[in-house]
């Protein structure tokens, strides 16, 4: 028998060559008919109207960001809790069923912390919205 790297090797360079060669093979047949439509936004159908560049605030990022942080923690807790009653049962230690799990939760608050020391959390209201509450 040869050498198994040769088996790896020859898999890679074919899933390699296969979706190359079907985007050169497209890129070679399809017809190609530039024009001023096929470059502008789409909108429903609609003409777009002003800038498409639109600023957004980085707090959205950052509460998105912290939810899938959190909502990782909540995937990785539940088969943890799903075992500690079990685990207890058989006679492993408190502190060590609860030990792992504290000190993760722990690292999870550190970060929250950190988070809301550095303003993550705290929603920053537009001046847009400012001079609209003013206005009333």
């Amino acid at each position: 028998m040869g050498n198994p790297w040769i088996a790896i090797g020859a898999l890679a360079l074919v899933g390699l060559l296969i979706p190359v060669g079907m985007m050169g093979i497209s890129k070679l047949l399809r017809p190609s008919v530039p024009e001023q439509g096929k470059r502008s936004t789409y909108e429903s159908g609609e003409i777009p109207t002003g800038d498409t560049r639109i600023r957004f605030n980085i707090q959205y990022y950052m509460v998105a960001l912290l939810f899938v942080i959190f909502d990782i923690e909540t995937v990785l807790i539940f088969p943890w809790t799903v075992i500690y009653r079990s685990a207890l049962e058989n006679g492993v230690s408190l502190t060590r069923t609860l030990g792992p799990m504290l000190v993760f939760i722990g690292v999870l608050v550190v970060g929250l912390g950190w988070a809301w020391r550095n303003g993550a959390v705290k929603w920053v209201r537009s001046p847009r919205a400012e001079t609209q509450k003013d206005a009333r």
